[in-house]
């Protein structure tokens, strides 16, 4: 009796075996099991640098969880829609499956990946990817996506539960062994120079790791998430978002874990919805970005269009290295640098002071979070940029300037976040550290610090910052 025909899985922002909906109906199959991932840099927004060294990481714990069940990884390198049909013809395979992303490059790809596969005889067969929901099911009377959070994640719950999460296959039947790129080959780790050495300290990727951190998240995090997610200073967020944003943990897998955590303890109850929130929030800048996929580049909202932004090289640079003289965004900035992640709080005060202290476009912000963080989302990150620039959807009003004084004040009170990530200005007392130019010459020479020298003056005064963006907001307005 012939041999079945084998079947290709094509992995791709999905790095994990669990709740894997392609990988799943593959191995049930009963088939050989080619698992394929191709890096295509020419269908979506291609990653920046701290992503791609979470990818190559990612990859090789994919590698290794197949490996113990069976399976192996073939690596290829091109453009998808000529790359599938190519391993497709190699291997003479019956079928290739994947999960869907709901974002226009990669439907387009997936329609004429379709298109090709048929014309092979070969079957093509997509399934749900990861959302809660689709973009279909979440429309408004005209049968448009929703711009506001509340009345789409009400919608969202209204749904119920989502589908429980799949088993990982407990074996797979090797396919074919086909030729592969080695992931050196894919050039995703930087070498000369290798600036990820605080990345490596800060992150292990991976499907076991995103899965030890929910539970430690749950069993210790989540009783005061809904407060503590707000301090910089304390461990009070998942830490789950690069997991999440390379599929090495599903949503379904985060939305009933936490849910089963809070039925088995009530006190958990407002941590996990705020966190369920905070999870619907992703799911709506996802939606969001299925409506506008030039979510990146075009303002939601058209009124800013004529927005007076300035074009300052040697303001943004002084952003971009944390040296604006305001210690609670200077902390933000570096620690991105040397983590590849920012506290969530953080990030939008870091935001307002690029937009509206400095009046630089929120898209030279966005590029570079684009480029620094591990867990850049082609949804979340354009989406909370045009929130905090008033130009996005349920966004903050412009003249919402944060205070970043004030937000050091209110959530890193004793300095705890800004000492870490500024050292030069640890030996401040906590009703300094926020503000070390109101120190006097002698608090400053015992801390240690000579404001414009060891640490900058600010950048831009605050007042003044707030009035300039004020005044600029209102010629649009009477535009």
């Amino acid at each position: 009796m012939p041999s079945p025909r084998p079947l290709i899985v094509w992995f791709r922002d999905d790095l994990r075996l669990s709740d894997h909906p392609a990988l799943h109906a593959a191995a049930r199959a009963g088939a050989p099991v080619i698992c394929l991932h191709v890096l295509d840099d020419t269908v979506g927004r291609p990653p920046g640098g701290a992503a791609r060294w979470w990818l190559a990481q990612s990859l090789r714990s994919l590698a290794a969880g197949l490996a113990a069940i069976g399976g192996v990884l073939t690596l290829r390198r091109g453009p998808a829609v000529k790359v599938i049909p190519e391993v497709a013809r190699e291997s003479e395979a019956a079928a290739v499956y994947w999960n869907e992303i709901a974002q226009a490059p990669h439907q387009a790809l997936e329609t004429k990946l379709k298109g090709s596969l048929a014309k092979l005889g070969v079957d093509p067969q997509s399934f749900p990817g990861d959302l809660l929901a689709s973009p279909g099911a979440i429309r408004n009377k005209e049968g448009r996506g929703l711009r506001m959070f509340t009345p789409f994640w009400r919608r969202v719950l209204a749904l119920g539960d989502p589908p429980k999460p799949l088993p990982a296959p407990k074996a797979l039947r090797a396919g074919l062994a086909l030729a592969s790129d080695t992931l050196e080959s894919y050039g995703l780790e930087p070498t000369r120079p290798d600036w990820t050495g605080g990345l490596r300290a800060t992150w292990q990727p991976g499907e076991t790791q995103a899965r030890g951190r929910l539970r430690d998240f749950l069993k210790t995090t989540a009783r005061g998430y809904a407060s503590d997610r707000d301090r910089p200073d304390l461990p009070g967020t998942s830490r789950l978002s690069p997991h999440l944003r390379f599929g090495e943990i599903s949503p379904r897998q985060l939305w009933h874990a936490a849910r089963f955590a809070a039925a088995e303890d009530p006190a958990l109850a407002s941590g996990v919805e705020k966190f369920l929130s905070e999870l619907g929030w992703r799911e709506f800048c996802r939606h969001l970005l299925f409506d506008h996929p030039d979510l990146a580049t075009e303002n939601l909202q058209s009124s800013f269009d004529s927005f007076p932004w300035r074009r300052d090289e040697t303001a943004l640079a002084a952003w971009q290295r944390g040296r604006t003289g305001y210690p609670i965004v200077d902390a933000g900035l570096r620690e991105l640098w040397h983590t590849g992640v920012m506290h969530n709080r953080v990030r939008m005060v870091v935001a307002s002071f690029l937009v509206k202290h400095l009046l630089i476009d929120w898209r030279q912000g966005e590029a570079w979070f684009w480029d620094t963080l591990v867990d850049a989302d082609a949804g979340s990150n354009p989406a909370n940029w045009q929130w905090v620039a008033g130009c996005g959807a349920d966004a903050a009003p412009y003249f919402r300037v944060f205070n970043p004084v004030l937000q050091g004040e209110i959530f890193d009170p004793d300095g705890t976040y800004v000492r870490r990530w500024v050292p030069e200005l640890k030996h401040l007392p906590a009703k300094l550290i926020h503000q070390p130019w109101k120190a006097t010459p002698i608090e400053l020479a015992s801390a240690g610090v000579e404001l414009g020298r060891s640490y900058p003056c600010p950048f831009v005064d605050h007042a003044r910052g707030r009035e300039r963006a004020l005044a600029a907001y209102a010629k649009i307005r009477k535009g």
